[in-house]
């Protein structure tokens, strides 16, 4: 049973069926999915959520409603670890990864695609399409085949090619563009208009599709036995998933489910794709484009949608942003390998790095509670380590030259 009243412009109020809409007819602002709480609380308890499915699906009652049965290939409840070896390395006494490589193509987008073709099919469609940086397309290929529906799908012609191989192996209509993801956005857009029979998760479908990202909170307040983290560092690239992650939090605030106040909030972004940092830093209300140049092609999208409202976010709560550069993107991947074994995308890399700059600047507090979003496994930028993560020396076949490599290298372990 899901508890949706309807859509609503974020922007001025005004209230919407929950149909195929995604743009305010009043003042064009962008909608979003609201909720009847009242009723919901009445209804929910954390003993119902607990016996729900091991999946974000658990979370069903305060989600779009995926009409007889959703579109899942299991996404969610995947595990929030305490870091102990990289919180010792980064002076932080409660460190906590919320580990979304786990999920069924490797990235947190297997929550808001399950979302938007759940509510895609309930509406009527049957094509999936998407515009995106990567990890979206491969969800959305994979979703579709499980479903069998045709897929198209639009990326930078210049993305990663294991990004590029995981979204074509699903059989879809894989579309490379000349250009940014800005580029690619702009077209899909144009397409919509096209095509209204096809379902863009993240254009007319977005207000469903933005959904699945509030089960991050859900499920990290669960995993912390029903109490909120005191801070959350969240890498950025439309900003959605931070914004919904903060809806997400204040929705288990309402209806009673969690201990504790809403967290603080910290946004994650690389050096080379800063557009909502900058704008944080100088004080700015408004969100200027930028042409992406980062190896962090995930998080690569220069003119972000909900970047206002990561502002708000932030400024809110007393949060700030982190803006890091490649080199040391790559060597807090490292680092979260080697001390956690976790191998994260590029995104990772920039949520560990900024969380360092954070701390380091004193925008964190080391003594408090911090979860950390993992959004990407890192076997999907490969390219970017690919250089540096090799052998250790080439040896021939024999007993002595094994030896000798070993004697001449410090064996790394556990302390």
């Amino acid at each position: 049973m899901s508890f949706v009243s309807g859509l609503k412009c974020r922007e001025c109020g005004t209230p919407y069926p929950a149909e195929a809409l995604y743009v305010c007819d009043v003042c064009f602002g962008p909608l979003e999915v609201a909720y009847d709480l009242a009723a919901a609380k009445a209804s929910l308890s954390r003993s119902s959520i607990e016996s729900g499915p091991p999946s974000m699906w658990r979370y069903g009652a305060l989600l779009p409603d995926p009409g007889d049965q959703p579109v899942d290939l299991g996404a969610g409840w995947t595990p929030l670890r305490r870091a102990r070896r990289l919180g010792e390395a980064l002076g932080v006494r409660e460190l906590w990864l919320k580990d979304d490589t786990r999920n069924p193509t490797g990235s947190f987008k297997d929550r808001v695609v399950s979302v938007a073709l759940s509510s895609a099919r309930r509406l009527g469609f049957s094509t999936a399409a998407a515009a995106s940086t990567g990890n979206l397309a491969t969800s959305v290929a994979a979703h579709a085949a499980a479903i069998g529906w045709p897929s198209v799908i639009l990326i930078p012609a210049d993305l990663e090619k294991s990004k590029i191989a995981m979204t074509a192996i699903f059989g879809g209509t894989v579309l490379g563009v000349e250009g940014t993801y800005d580029d690619v956005n702009r077209l899909c857009v144009e397409l919509v208009a096209e095509h209204p029979e096809w379902a863009f998760a993240n254009v007319n479908l977005r207000p469903y599709y933005a959904e699945g990202s509030k089960t991050l909170a859900f499920e990290i307040a669960e995993q912390l036995g029903w109490r909120t983290p005191a801070q959350i560092v969240v890498p950025l690239a439309s900003g959605s998933q931070l914004t919904k992650i903060a809806k997400g939090f204040r929705e288990f605030i309402d209806l009673s489910l969690v201990e504790g106040t809403e967290p603080v909030y910290f946004g994650a972004q690389a050096a080379g794709c800063s557009p909502i940092a900058r704008a944080f830093a100088s004080g700015a209300n408004v969100v200027r484009p930028e042409r992406p140049n980062t190896i962090a092609r995930s998080l690569a999208i220069g003119n972000p949608a909900d970047g206002p409202f990561v502002l708000d976010e932030l400024r809110a709560t007393g949060g700030d942003c982190g803006s890091v550069p490649d080199d040391e993107t790559l060597e807090c991947i490292e680092l979260l390998a080697r001390t956690e074994g976790i191998f994260a995308e590029t995104a990772g890399g920039v949520t560990i790095a900024s969380l360092r700059q954070l701390i380091g600047r004193g925008a964190i507090d080391p003594e408090r509670s911090i979860v950390a979003i993992i959004s990407g496994h890192g076997l999907k930028t490969l390219d970017a380590v690919s250089a540096t993560a090799t052998f250790t020396r080439v040896i021939t076949p024999s007993l002595t030259a094994a030896e000798a490599a070993i004697a001449s290298t410090a064996l790394v372990g556990a302390s």
